[in-house]
């Protein structure tokens, strides 16, 4: 299994729920678990078909991740709309130009004060800022709308454990999981730099391990777990006293850490 790089893979799992905001879907339907993609092109127009209109081409651009281009484009649309607002805002975040993104999410929620999508890729981008505090208030506001995202538990999540509130961050992840065990499973996405500090990587990959051994998915516990003690954020032994582990001892790849690490 190829080693997960830490320091870019945690906050990707925040900038999913900005695809989620293509589809009708609810946010709780999990953008990064299984996220609807960026807008597919836009088939070329028959002679009995109108031309694609402003939105649609600029929709097209994004699936092609021509972002700058897919921005021009949205503003040739319709500017003033909540929803090309918040398209804007996550072609942004793809060129990781945060404060103009924080800056069309704002005015998307102007426009539409309940939209939790939104309110959640805000969240993302106050998270990328280290706003941690301004990425919790999101978060929060966005589960009064959504109370059953499993996206937005684990952004919250993350958020949390970055301001090291552990105890917190984990009841989230625990929430998370209720709603779609499979949570910790999706990756695969843009990514977006990780504001932690080490130790804070470390505890978020701590965590990470413990969510995924409640998914029933021990490789990537393990990998998480190797993270975890490669940032010094815990030791074996911490580890093994941790009942959250329990289903690991005894697995071959999980002894061969342990045993791999100094003694303490």
């Amino acid at each position: 299994m190829p080693r997960m790089n830490a320091c870019r893979w945690l906050p990707a799992l925040m900038v999913l729920a900005a695809l989620a905001a293509q589809s009708p879907v609810a946010v709780g339907q999990t953008a990064p678990h299984a996220p609807p993609a960026i807008p597919q092109p836009v088939p070329a127009a028959s002679s009995a078909q109108a031309p694609p209109s402003a939105e649609e081409v600029a929709d097209s651009l994004m699936a092609h991740q021509h972002y700058q281009a897919a921005i021009d484009a949205y503003k040739k649309a319709t500017p003033n709309s909540a929803a090309v607002l918040n398209k804007m805002g996550i072609a942004h975040q793809m060129m990781f130009n945060l404060n103009d993104a924080a800056r069309c999410y704002q005015a998307s929620l102007k426009l539409d004060p309940t939209n939790a999508r939104v309110m959640n890729n805000l969240g993302t981008v106050y998270d990328s800022l280290k706003q941690y505090g301004n990425a919790e208030r999101m978060y929060r506001r966005a589960l009064k709308v959504t109370p059953g995202s499993a996206l937005i538990l684990k952004n919250l999540g993350t958020d949390l454990l970055a301001q090291h509130k552990y105890k917190k961050g984990w009841e989230a992840y625990k929430a998370a999981l209720v709603q779609d065990p499979e949570i910790f499973e999706n990756t695969g996405s843009p990514r977006v730099e990780n504001p932690a500090t080490v130790q804070e990587r470390g505890a978020m990959n701590y965590y990470m391990a413990r969510g995924c051994v409640r998914a029933g998915q021990n490789d990537r516990a393990i990998e998480f777990l190797r993270m975890a003690l490669n940032e010094g954020f815990t030791t074996p032994k911490k580890i093994i006293a941790d009942n959250e582990f329990a289903a690991l001892r005894g697995l071959p790849a999980f002894e061969r850490l342990l045993a791999s690490q100094p003694s303490q």
